[in-house]
Formats: structure tokens, C-alpha cells, sequence
């Protein structure tokens, strides 16, 4: 292992000793400590994402970008997921705090496995070989499964790790074997050299089945239909800080993955799976909103809607260009913003271990807390993708990126779809400011109000001067887009 290995693993390094120093901290007597786990995570988290910009900034000088047998890469695309997935992580944890000293759990192992899934995206995202994106995937699965089941004693919970880990091991199947298709065909896993070998290919049909079938994989992470199933009740029966970080962090990751396998691997053949992709985008589009209108139960809707929102990031990947990679990293941004900020409030309508889940809990919420319900009201417009929310910038760029790819009647679907997911947003609107209720106490604590309050800021500032963050997701995707763009003449 060579110093600039070293350098481009630093990051994965620290944040793996930090995570098993969490798992092993309880048997040296701290295990009822809630408050210093919070803060030891914290600390880890801080050190990790100063040791990102600390390797970024030393591999600019360097002459490569990839390491291990060109498996692992440190480019700026990496760089801005990972800072993405830090302060999601770090979100998750301060939303935590209440529900970890009121439950009868361990709040060490509960970090640790945080933190272990923190691991795992972090080398999905830097993965430029298939089999390192599929350990890292796996490592972030494996954890999530564990952190769904996290009220052991209950029902609901146990269910939901259940249906999420049958279904997740088949999708790693699905996917594992479409690699090996690939693997078959190409003669490789890296993605370079898959570019290279289709580059010189018309048309494969055992390649083409490869790369659905590792569509099929990738679709069941991000909880596209038709492989959306699991997405409601894992959202319901969870704990609902785990709810926020299988909807923002977890999703983030998937997109991420999605975009760098289809943007530097696969792009040659975009003519045989882009239109396979739209269809996937738009029942997705339209089967999570309209399905979402119905429900009552908050989890659930939100579950609808981050399948409906799946179908939105789709749209950046199958336009393959600069505005649709763009788009990709502009919009999971703003979504993962606005998620949390509206999970934290969500939180502060705390019941016994699970929060305000019902539509109902928001009754009157307005005369309770006014500035928490307009916070609420500012998370779910840009949600909709209305002005002058974050949100609106984010849909922009992908849905003009379908448009100047030739898939304008995807677009007018999601423009479509975005009017009808107003409606049950509105929903909360209206129960928040026109009904009597005094149904959920509002129980706001330091950590909850911060995140909300942090998102709340970052969803209005990025919405109003959009301008940085348009630049920064500019150069973040440079990289990645190189061969992409040749191939698409420059777009």
C-alpha cells in the first residue's frame, strides 16, 4: 500500500476505526452514555469530512485520480457526495438524541452502524469498478437492514427489516448477475474499460440483459417502480430518524452510483436502455404521486413521494448531458435538504417511540408553533419544485435536460405529476393553518430545531442565489462527463 493510496483512502480510514470504536465503547462500561455517543459520532464525522478536503486538495496534485487497480477514485464528483453524505449523516445523528433516551436501546451501536453505512457509500462513490460499488453498496445495505429493525420489541419494525432484506438480497442478485453479463461480454469491471469495449460494439444482446438487469439492481435502491414495494412499509415500520436516512442519505448514495455507472460506463449504448429507463421514470412519476394522494399515515405518503421524486432524478440520467448530470447533483441536494428539514419537524411531534406519523398530528400546528409550520410549509414547495425554493432549481435542470434530449413528453409528464404531488403536500398545508386541532404536543429540542432550521435556511438561500451552487455542481460533474459528452457531441 503506497503513500497515495493512503491519501485517497484517508477519509474511508478514519471513519471505519471511528465506527468500530463506537461498536466496542459500550463494553468498557459507557453504554447508558447517550449524550457523549452524539458527540464522539460528531467528532468522527468532523474529523472524516476535514480529512475529504484534505485528500481532495492532495490529489490535485497528483498526476491520477485512480488507485487500487483503477477500483477506487477521488474526483470531484466523489468529493461532493461525500461532503453530502457527512453532513446528511451528521443531520441523522443530531435528529436522534430524543429518540435514543427515550427508547430502551443502545445508542452505540446505533451510531456505529450510521457509521458503517456512512463507510459503505462513501466507497460506492468513489467506486470505479463494478465490484467495488457492489461492496460498498452491500456494507450500506447490510447496515440499513440492521438500523430498520431498530425497535426490536416491535412489530412493525421487525416486519419492516424483514421485507426490506428479502427484497434487498434478491435486487443484489438481480444486479450481480447482470455484472456478470457485463463481465462476460466487456472482459472487465472496470468502467473505463467497459466504455472502451462497447465503444467498439453495435448492438449484444447478453450485453444488453446485462445492463437491465444491473438497472433492475440500482432501480430497487433508489425505490423506482415497478421495484418500489418494499419503499412504503420499511418507511412506516422504521424508526423514523432511520425513515430520514433511508430517504435522503441512503437515496443520495443510489443516485450517485446510478449516475457514474451510466454516465462513464454505459453511455455508448443509451439509444437500448434510455428508452427502457423513461418508462421506469415516468410510472414512477405517475404511480408514486397518484398513490400518495390516499394516504393518510405520513410515512407512507412521504414513502410515496420519494418514489415519485426517484422518477424526477431519473430523468438526469437517462438525458445524458451536461445539464442532466447536473441536474442529478443539484436536485438530490435540494431533495436531501428538504427531507430532513421536514422529517425534523415531523420529530418534534413526538408520541411513544414513533413520531407524528398521521397528516391529522399537523391539526392547528400553526397556532402552536407558527415558525416550525412555516418551515414545514417552505420544505414541501420545494418538494413541488415551487419558487423561490431550492426545489424549483433542482426540477428545472432535469426537466430542460429532458427536453434537450429528445424526451419532451417526459417532461411535460413530470411538470404534470409535480401539480398533482402540490395537492397532498397541500394537504399538510391546510391541516397546518385551517384546522382546530390539539392533537400532537410540539416537543422542539436544541438538536431538532437546529436541523430544521439549517435546512430551512440552505433551502431558501440555494433557491434565491442558486448561482454557487450551480458553479460548484459545474465542476463536480466535469470529470465524470468527459467521455459522456464526447460521445453525445458536447451537449
Amino acid at each position: 500500500m503506497t503513500w497515495s493510496d493512503t491519501v485517497f483512502l484517508l477519509p474511508e480510514i478514519i471513519l471505519t476505526l471511528g465506527a468500530s470504536a463506537l461498536l466496542f465503547v459500550p463494553l468498557i462500561g459507557e453504554r447508558g452514555a447517550g449524550r457523549s455517543a452524539k458527540w464522539w459520532t460528531l467528532v468522527i464525522l468532523g474529523i472524516t469530512a476535514a480529512s475529504v478536503i484534505v485528500s481532495s486538495n492532495a490529489v490535485v496534485g497528483m498526476t491520477q485520480t485512480a488507485t487500487f487497480a483503477a477500483m477506487f477514485a477521488l474526483d470531484s464528483f466523489a468529493i461532493f457526495f461525500k461532503l453530502l453524505f457527512l453532513f446528511a449523516i451528521a443531520m441523522v445523528v443530531l435528529m436522534s438524541e430524543d429518540f435514543l433516551r427515550e427508547s430502551r436501546y443502545s445508542p452505540w451501536e446505533y451510531y456505529s452502524l450510521l457509521a458503517f453505512a456512512l463507510c459503505g457509500m462513501m466507497f460506492m462513490v468513489s467506486g470505479v469498478h463494478l465490484i467495488s460499488i457492489y461492496v460498498g453498496l452491500e456494507l450500506m445495505s447490510l447496515s440499513s437492514y440492521i438500523l430498520a429493525g431498530y425497535y426490536k420489541n416491535e412489530q412493525k419494525s421487525t416486519e419492516a427489516a424483514m421485507k426490506y432484506f428479502i427484497l434487498g438480497a434478491v435486487s443484489s442478485a438481480i444486479l450481480l448477475y447482470g455484472i456478470s453479463l457485463i463481465y462476460g461480454v466487456c472482459g472487465s469491471l472496470n468502467l473505463a474499460d467497459i466504455d472502451r469495449a462497447m465503444s467498439t460494439m453495435i448492438t449484444n444482446d447478453a450485453l444488453m440483459v446485462g445492463i437491465m438487469l444491473l438497472g433492475a439492481g440500482l432501480c430497487f435502491k433508489i425505490a423506482a417502480v415497478p421495484f418500489h414495494v418494499w419503499t412504503p412499509d420499511v418507511y412506516e415500520g422504521a424508526p423514523t430518524p432511520i425513515t430520514a436516512f433511508l430517504s435522503t442519505a441512503s437515496k443520495a448514495a443510489a443516485f450517485s452510483i446510478f449516475a457514474r455507472i451510466f454516465y462513464s460506463g454505459l453511455h455508448h449504448f443509451q439509444l437500448d436502455w434510455s428508452s427502457v429507463l423513461a418508462t421506469v421514470s415516468a410510472l414512477s412519476m405517475i404511480v408514486g404521486n397518484l398513490a400518495a394522494i390516499t394516504q393518510n399515515n405520513l410515512k407512507r405518503m412521504l414513502a410515496y413521494s420519494s418514489i415519485a421524486h426517484a422518477g424526477y432524478a431519473l430523468l438526469g440520467i437517462i438525458s445524458l448531458n451536461a445539464m442532466g448530470i447536473r441536474g442529478v447533483l443539484l436536485y438530490t441536494l435540494v431533495y436531501v435538504l428538504a427531507n430532513l428539514g421536514i422529517w425534523a419537524v415531523i420529530l418534534m411531534l413526538r408520541r411513544h417511540e414513533y413520531a407524528g406519523e398521521q397528516v391529522d398530528d399537523f391539526d392547528g400546528l400553526y397556532r402552536r408553533a407558527p415558525f416550525w409550520a412555516f418551515a414545514m410549509v417552505v420544505f414541501l414547495l420545494s418538494l413541488g419544485g415551487i419558487p423561490p425554493t431550492a426545489g424549483f432549481i433542482g426540477k428545472y435542470f432535469l426537466f430542460a435536460a429532458a427536453v434537450q434530449s429528445g424526451f419532451g413528453w417526459l417532461a411535460i409528464i413530470a411538470v404534470l405529476m409535480s401539480a398533482v404531488s402540490m395537492f397532498y403536500y397541500l394537504r399538510i398545508v391546510v391541516a397546518m393553518y385551517l384546522k382546530e386541532g390539539a392533537a400532537a404536543e410540539v416537543s422542539a429540542s436544541g438538536s431538532l430545531r437546529f436541523v430544521a432550521a439549517v435546512c430551512l435556511a440552505a433551502t431558501l438561500f440555494l433557491g434565491v442565489l442558486p448561482r454557487p451552487l450551480i458553479d460548484q455542481v459545474t465542476y463536480s460533474s466535469r470529470r465524470l462527463l468527459v467521455r459522456a459528452l464526447q460521445a453525445d457531441g458536447g451537449r
